[in-house]
Order: structure tokens, then sequence, then C-alpha cells
């Protein structure tokens, strides 16, 4: 199905399971570059952009086996439903394993990184507000403070 006579996306945007990750018709992948010390093996997938009617925005992102997404932290909350496979949550001064079905939830001013397991990909929605802060990454002070906690030593990525 494609747009509507009014150029409007198709009320029904099927899910497509390719080898190379979760896709929905008619939503753009976009590659995060492979920066290093931001994310690695990281995708994105708007699949519902916010407007007047919906004031927010959900968005599908996927983690190559031992990647992971950027460090940082927002005033808004971010709110996860893991979809696909195994990983790790860093939220504030935690990590907890997360699988399948597991829900996570990132309050406003904490820093967040999701890592994938190193043999499974991780997949999850996340629910944001549409109109948002940009992220904050961390200074190296930040993450001199952040590897003062031995659960965060070494584990996060930056």
């Amino acid at each position: 199905m494609g747009p509507d006579r009014t150029g409007a996306p198709s009320p029904v945007r099927g899910f497509v399971h390719r080898d190379e990750g979760y896709r929905w018709n008619e939503v753009a992948v976009k590659e995060y570059p492979a920066t290093g010390t931001v994310s690695r093996n990281v995708t994105k997938q708007v699949l519902f952009e916010a407007d007047e009617n919906l004031p927010a925005e959900l968005r599908y992102f996927e983690v190559s086996p031992g990647g992971y997404s950027a460090l940082e932290r927002h005033e808004h909350v971010h709110a996860v439903l893991i979809l696909r496979g195994t990983g790790t949550a860093l939220v504030g001064d935690e990590v907890r394993p997360v699988q399948e079905h597991d829900l996570v939830y990132t309050p406003p001013h904490t820093w967040h990184q999701f890592r994938a397991a190193p043999d499974a990909p991780l997949g999850f929605l996340c629910l944001v507000n549409g109109d948002r802060d940009r992220p904050s990454r961390p200074t190296a002070t930040d993450v001199e403070d952040l590897e003062k906690n031995p659960v965060l030593k070494g584990v996060i990525r930056y």
C-alpha cells in the first residue's frame, strides 16, 4: 500500500521481518554512522511522527549484536518496550539485563544506554514526547564521575 490520494501514509503499514532486522513498509530506516564513541551498529525507524493529533513519537531502534546506543540524557522521559533479542539497559546508576517484552522507563535527566548481547540483536520501541529537547552527551568530567560507580566502570561506551 502506498500513500493515499492526499499524500498521507497508508493507515496500515505492514510489518516485514528480514534477516537484517525488523522493518515496516513505507518507513525509512536511518543508519547511525559508526562514530565509535557515540553509538555503534544502530538503526532507527520513526513509526509514528508527532503532529497536532498525536503529541508523541514512536520509534523503533535496532542494535546489532555487540552494538550500543549513545550514552545520553534528556529533559524528557523515555518509555521503552524491548521487542527483539537480549542485552543490557543502563539507566542512571544501574545496568540491568533486558529481553523481549521487558519495559524500561528512563526518567528525565537520567543517563541511559542500550547494549545488544554479543550474539543477538536488541530491538526496541521507544515512545517520547513529540516536542522534546536534544540529547545531552557526557563530557569528560561526566564520564569520570560515572566511572566512579563500580557498576558502570568498564560498562559504558561514549
